[in-house]
């Protein structure tokens, strides 16, 4: 049997190596189908990758309240609703009253996104984005730290001159020497590194690690614009205690803005794991675009295949008579072509991987996606060209098959 099968495999690459251009071309086509779904699929899914690690950096167990939903669109008509900036006074006052059980409250805002960071004769460009945060800030995000320590209580009660940065800000500065103690000045405040951050990476241009996390009131009197909107994250240490905490948070902000009962809220709120199920909702969609485009040019691969093994059924007529007559079964012959198709629809779909892992990684590299291998892309690539040689191969194999032998000798 084995001997068999060894010789069954030797005359499907003889057939190969003697058609050989038309089988480069047929494997091009099926590649081009392959490369599709594989690059595609790939790209989804470092999309996917991207946006969930960006947004799972909330931390678990957590929701946000802040200016506006997430999903709030921008309205070209009279009735789009304005919320107001959710001021110092707000937190500050949620932040006092709000004392859910096993809860931990974190205040932010955002000073500035384009602020030169300058170290002894070292500056970057004025790319840097500072925030304001309390002790709870960092935890609450699912950040950490690297080196040194987290922003704590007295740091912020105290508006202590310190600071934590992120990575890239370390390497752009500091890359040489330890950066815990070392000083760095913003818009000509100076303020002791006490913490770098772990990497976190940029996602769509927004560079997470290019930042720096300043005391909250220390950072009240650098960036003093009465607009300034701040936002609140709650995270509950346990997960059941969550719906619970999100209801109070809710309760209690409706009454800090002086909302009536009939009233809609005015503010927004976001859990972390709310954004990863619609964003795994939309790249649902793109996945399924990308399975059309790809079944589309697949099925192309298919006739392609098809038509080839077909001619070659007719042009080795001789040959299948010759092999008859020496002996050979119907099943023997099916399966010499059969499996010879199978051979070329897995040399197409290697050569489409290849092209579709390195397609989408150059893009995903390209647009700052974090690019990880498409197993599950790979596997159905796999599967769909071993489906496609069967379908393909059948009808030619069963053609050969039944071809007489006799006739068949007599063909030229």
């Amino acid at each position: 049997m084995f001997s068999l099968f060894r010789e069954n495999i030797r005359i499907a690459f003889d057939a190969i190596k003697s058609q050989l251009l038309r089988t480069i071309l047929t494997i091009l086509i099926i590649a081009i189908g392959i490369t599709a779904l594989v690059s595609i699929l790939s790209l989804v899914s470092a999309l996917e990758n991207t946006i969930s690690s960006d947004f799972s950096s909330m931390g678990a167990n957590t929701f946000n309240i802040q200016r506006y939903e997430f999903n709030t669109q921008r309205r070209n008509d009279d009735k789009q609703k304005i919320n107001p900036v959710i001021s110092y006074r707000d937190v500050k006052t949620f932040e006092d009253e709000y004392n859910f059980p096993y809860t931990k409250t974190s205040i932010s805002f955002v000073g500035t996104f384009g602020a030169e960071v300058k170290h002894d004769n070292e500056k970057t460009d004025p790319e840097v984005q500072v925030l304001g945060v309390n002790e709870n800030y960092i935890t609450n995000s699912g950040l950490e730290i690297a080196l040194g320590r987290d922003l704590n209580y007295f740091d912020v009660q105290n508006s202590n001159s310190v600071c934590v940065i992120g990575s890239d800000l370390r390497k752009a500065l500091l890359k040489d020497v330890n950066p815990i103690n070392k000083t760095i000045s913003i818009r000509g405040a100076k303020f002791k590194v006490i913490g770098v951050l772990k990497e976190k990476g940029a996602t769509f241009g927004n560079n997470q690690d290019l930042r720096v996390f300043l005391p909250l009131q220390k950072a009240r009197t650098i960036f003093t614009n009465p607009n300034i909107n701040y936002s609140l994250s709650i995270k509950a240490d346990k997960k059941d205690m969550l719906e619970g905490a999100q209801d109070e948070a809710i309760l209690l902000f409706r009454n800090i803005r002086g909302l009536n009962p009939i009233e809609d809220n005015n503010f927004g709120l976001e859990r972390s794991d709310d954004l990863i199920n619609r964003i795994g909702s939309i790249t649902g969609v793109l996945g399924t675009i990308a399975w059309i485009i790809s079944v589309i040019t697949i099925f192309g691969s298919t006739i392609a295949l098809l038509n080839m093994m077909l001619v070659s059924v007719t042009e080795r007529t001789r040959e299948i008579g010759v092999r008859k007559s020496l002996g050979a079964k119907r099943k023997t012959i099916a399966f010499q072509f059969l499996f010879e198709t199978i051979i070329i629809g897995q040399l197409g779909g290697a050569l489409g991987i290849i092209l579709g892992i390195a397609m989408g990684s150059a893009i995903s590299a390209i647009a700052d996606f974090k690019f990880v291998t498409p197993w599950a892309a790979i596997a159905w690539a796999v599967g769909i060209t071993f489906f496609v040689a069967i379908l393909s191969g059948l009808l030619p194999a069963m053609k050969a098959a039944k071809l007489d032998p006799v006739e068949s000798l007599r063909y030229e």
